[in-house]
């Protein structure tokens, strides 16, 4: 059985989880969000403890583990949030915030519109673009998606990084040479 599922989820002050039909439902101050459940796991609420039990030989043991993660990771969102931050380097290339739309200018002969996902908030502040939202799934989507349009290069490191990101580096072809 997965590890997990034998410690409680802390239900902390300011949320409530309810637990109808095999969807659990977590408020918070930052919103509301829902996990549903597998057949074959069910949950239990013990005051301020969410536990989460496999019942029977339905369900595979991993499942019980991630239902655990999944929950405690909407907890976590309900009440504190998630945040991605991501780099843009490179000359010229820059991000404006334009209503629901994030516009990247990467080097393409066109700018880059990228919608914005309902449930994330983008901010932009000269290279810097902050991506947020209760749902961790989502906010780590979104940051993904716009990296993607153009990831770090070895050679001189343009591009988008998340903040904190180690890009190594090649050495070029007269450094290479030289040696």
């Amino acid at each position: 059985m997965s590890r997990l599922i034998k410690k409680p989820i802390i239900i902390e002050k300011g949320a409530t989880v309810t637990e109808n039909g095999g969807v659990l439902n977590f408020k918070g101050p930052k919103g509301e969000l829902t996990v549903a459940l597998v057949s074959g796991i069910g949950a239990k609420i013990e005051g301020e403890n969410l536990w989460i039990e496999k019942k029977g030989d339905e369900a595979p043991k991993a499942i019980a583990g991630t239902l655990w993660a999944l929950s405690r990771n909407a907890m976590e969102g309900v009440m504190k949030g998630f945040v991605k931050v991501l780099e843009i380097e490179g000359v010229g290339y820059r991000a404006v915030l334009e209503g629901k739309d994030l516009i990247l200018h990467l080097g393409y002969a066109l700018p880059v519109r990228v919608k914005i996902a309902d449930g994330v908030t983008l901010a932009v502040e000269k290279n810097v673009i902050k991506v947020s939202g209760i749902d961790k799934n989502l906010v780590g989507l979104v940051a993904a998606k716009i990296r993607a349009l153009k990831k770090p290069e070895p050679y001189k490191g343009k591009g988008i990084r998340y903040q904190g990101e180690v890009i190594r580096r090649k050495v070029g072809k007269k450094a290479g040479t030289a040696a």
